[in-house]
Parts: structure tokens; C-alpha cells; sequence
């Protein structure tokens, strides 16, 4: 009796121990514990608010509105494969149809549609098929074979569904979009995503710059020409590329930006052509221009300033480096691009450079762009203005503003003044002259170059 009093004495001591070191000891961190537990279940709660906010975006108002205004294009061309040697020099052989395809965006509700240019390019037939299977001749209204765009219209008088444009500057990186084509050659097919990129350029070296919108919506062969809308049905982009080793979708597709194809679009249906503005200016990449010694990492370094041009009229400077265009961040030259892409000549745009560390903006007037290529020559040629002749000492010629290979590069920016020894005053000069040019017949120029040297080359 007395061993199990004295058993019970040790429990009843051993168990006040405990719960006063309890109380002293661990109640507090407990407590502490508890508060971390609260903070740390705070920050998931967050989370999946999110991600309900996410799952619950409504993309079926903005799949209802795009899918019966986007359409499947089927492009008929005539291909002559010759049959012996001299068809083959000489031109002639068998025709035989090519059948190519692709989707449209109807644009207005008397049928007009924006497409790819490489979707249409050289038809001889042109078919829609709308989202309940009608079909439909359509006509070619003009093309832009720089920014890969073409206008069509349908061959009929009756009213039809189309999606208006949205504005492309306000995209974000982020933003849910839908992509919304005729891959396959099914019907309209809507896939989703998010605006994975801006200003993205494809082709940063081969001379013609672009400014697409990417996104990683699925996008695949027949999307070409295709509506990229945001979640309230507005048209922001036009799908034309993706990237990919296989020709099929591996996660990233790019599309025009909407304000370039409606600026297209409307300068096709007013001028018959496409109207291009610019600044007047001479860029160096960021990369050359740091290896130059030149402290930049975000903005478009200034090189050089043309004669005349509304970028000297207005004030910029060589060195300059270029932040902003009327308030919109430029970091890179395909947001320059870009933005320039939807302006028109005689547009009067605010530029902020940094110069020499102190912001500074001015008005510039943007010229127009006319340009010319002269075939078997890679060379891009454009009207020359009195202060770039007067500066070159001639009286007549045309600018070099572009180079399709590396070993014509030295070449840009020189003044052409003779083509096959006519003299030239502007590039519909040059192009009369290359039209009576015999095939395979050769191309002489005869240039002033930087130097002030007169020399000729000739181009077989």
C-alpha cells in the first residue's frame, strides 16, 4: 500500500512537471507557431483566389463573337512544270492548279477580310468558306507583302458577321487571348493563351524588321491569316508565324499587331498602297553600339540624322538615344517599328531621347517612305531629298536605304545616279528602266559614295 502511495506521489509530481513546463515552456512558441500558421495560410489563400479568378475568365462571349467571322481561305494557283530544256529556259510546259489555304478575319460587314499575304500570294482563284460551310468567290483588293498583309473581299451583297479592331498598344503581357483559325482545314477552331511577348522580331538581320505580338495560344499550318482576339472579342493581331524545328505548334506563335493591319488595311482602301511614315534616322543595334562604348541597355541609339527629314527639322541629334514615342516605352528598335508601322507621313509624333543623361522631347514630322528593290542587285533604293543631294554634291539620284546581303551593306546609304548610264531623279526612274531590262541582261550603277567617289558596278 505504502509502495503504491508513494507510485501515485511520483506520477502526481512527475505530471505537474510536465504541465508546468509546458505552460512555461512551450505554450508561448505554440503560440508563435500559430501566428506563422496564419500568415503562411494567408499567402496560399491569395493564391488560389487567382486562380479562380483565372478558371473563371469567360472566354465563351469572345468565342461566340470571333468564330463565325473568321473563315477558311483557299488560295487556286496556276504552276506551268515545263517538260524538256527549252520550257524550262524558255517558259511554257503543262499548267496544273495548286490548292494552298488559310484563314481570314471578316473586318467589316459588307465582306471585307484581312489575311496573310502568303496566304493568297499569286492566286488565280480566290474561295471563302464561312463557319456554317457557305461558300463564297472572293477578290484581291491589295496586298503588303512587308508586313504580310492582304485585304480581300467577298463576291456577294449581303450583310455578314466581322470583328472590330482593338487597339494592340494596350495589350499586355499577361492578358488571356484567343487564337481563332481553320487549322487542318476543320472550321473554326478557338484555342486559348496568354501574350507571352511584345515587339517581337523574327527577322532582326535580314532588312525588313517586324513587331509581333507572341503568344503561346496553339496555333498551327492553316492559323495563317487567323483572328488573335482579347477575352472582350476585339481583333489585336493577325497570326501569321510560328517557330518550330517540326512545322507544327511547339509553344510560341506570332501574330501582327492589330493597329499595323488596320493601318494597312485602310491605306490599301484609300491610297491602293501602303503609306509608310519614318523618323529620318539611322539606328545602331544595342549590342554594336555597347561594344562602341556607348552606355545603353534600353532604347534605340541615333547614328545618324538624314538631311531634310522631319527627325532634322524637328531637332533630334546623332547620339541620341530614343526612350519614348508619344508616351509609349521603347526599349528595343521592333518597338520603334512597331509603333511607327501604324503612323502615317505628315504624323506629327512626340520622341523623348535621352541626351548626354537629361530627357528631352520634340515634335517630329514623319516623311514618307517610297522605296524600290532593284531586282538582281538586293539593293533597296529610295527618293533622295535636295539636302542629301546637296550633301553627296549631285544633282540628281537616288538613296540606298537598304542592302538584302552583307557584302552590299558598305553600300548603304550611297546615291545612285545613273542606271545602265540613264541618268535617275527617283526611284519611278529606276523602275522604268529595270522594266525594259531584258531577262538575264546585265545591271550596271553608277553611284557617289560616302566619300564622294564616283564608281559603277555591274550586277550579272
Amino acid at each position: 500500500m505504502k509502495q503504491t502511495a508513494k507510485l501515485f506521489l511520483v506520477a502526481l509530481v512527475a505530471g505537474a512537471l510536465t504541465l508546468g513546463g509546458y505552460k512555461y515552456f512551450v505554450e508561448p512558441n505554440t503560440t508563435v507557431a500559430y501566428t506563422t500558421q496564419d500568415e503562411a495560410s494567408f499567402i496560399p489563400t491569395n493564391y488560389s483566389s487567382n486562380i479562380t479568378a483565372a478558371i473563371d475568365t469567360d472566354f465563351t462571349d469572345a468565342a461566340e463573337k470571333t468564330v463565325n467571322a473568321v473563315v477558311h481561305v483557299k488560295n487556286t494557283t496556276i504552276s506551268r512544270q515545263p517538260s524538256n530544256i527549252m520550257e524550262y529556259f524558255y517558259g511554257g510546259g503543262q499548267a496544273r492548279p495548286m490548292v494552298g489555304s488559310g484563314s481570314g478575319v471578316i473586318i467589316s460587314p459588307d465582306g471585307y477580310i484581312v489575311t496573310n499575304n502568303h496566304v493568297i500570294e499569286n492566286a488565280s482563284q480566290l474561295q471563302v468558306t464561312l463557319n456554317d460551310n457557305r461558300t463564297y468567290n472572293a477578290e484581291l483588293i491589295g496586298t503588303d507583302p512587308k508586313t504580310d498583309i492582304a485585304l480581300i473581299k467577298l463576291d456577294s451583297n449581303e450583310e455578314f458577321p466581322f470583328v472590330p479592331f482593338g487597339d494592340s498598344n494596350n495589350v499586355k503581357i499577361g492578358e488571356w487571348v484567343l487564337a481563332v483559325g481553320n487549322p487542318f482545314n476543320l472550321t473554326s477552331t478557338v484555342t486559348a493563351g496568354i501574350v507571352s511577348a511584345k515587339a517581337r522580331d523574327l527577322n532582326e538581320f535580314d532588312g525588313n524588321p517586324q513587331s509581333f505580338i507572341q503568344t503561346d495560344a496553339a496555333v498551327n499550318r492553316g492559323n495563317s491569316g487567323g483572328a488573335l482576339v482579347n477575352t472582350r472579342g476585339e481583333l489585336i493581331g493577325i497570326n501569321t508565324a510560328i517557330t518550330s524545328e517540326t512545322g507544327s505548334y511547339v509553344g510560341y506563335s506570332f501574330a501582327v499587331p492589330s493597329n499595323n493591319a488596320r493601318k494597312v488595311v485602310e491605306d490599301i482602301m484609300e491610297f491602293g498602297g501602303v503609306q509608310r511614315g519614318i523618323l529620318g534616322i539611322s539606328t545602331l543595334p544595342t549590342k554594336l553600339a555597347q561594344k562602341q562604348g556607348i552606355d545603353i541597355t534600353q532604347g534605340v541609339y541615333v547614328a545618324a540624322i538624314e538631311k531634310g527629314s522631319g527627325a532634322d527639322k524637328g531637332g533630334l541629334k546623332e547620339g541620341d538615344i530614343i526612350k519614348q514615342i508619344d508616351g509609349y516605352e521603347i526599349a528595343k528598335f521592333s518597338d520603334l517599328v512597331g509603333y511607327l508601322g501604324s503612323k502615317r507621313p505628315n504624323d506629327v509624333v512626340d520622341v523623348t531621347v535621352d541626351r548626354k543623361g537629361t530627357r528631352k522631347t520634340v515634335p517630329v514630322t514623319l516623311i514618307k517612305l517610297e522605296t524600290f528593290t532593284i531586282e538582281d542587285t538586293g539593293l533597296e533604293v529610295r527618293n533622295a531629298n535636295k539636302a542629301q543631294l546637296d550633301a553627296y554634291g549631285v544633282d540628281n539620284g537616288v538613296v540606298v536605304s537598304n542592302a538584302a546581303t552583307k557584302d552590299m551593306l558598305p553600300l548603304k546609304g550611297a546615291v545612285i545616279v545613273r542606271v545602265n548610264d540613264k541618268n535617275v531623279t527617283n526611284i519611278d526612274d529606276v523602275r522604268e528602266i529595270m522594266k525594259s531590262n531584258g531577262f538575264g541582261d546585265p545591271v550596271k550603277l553608277t553611284f557617289v559614295d560616302r566619300n564622294g567617289q564616283l564608281n559603277s558596278y555591274i550586277f550579272r
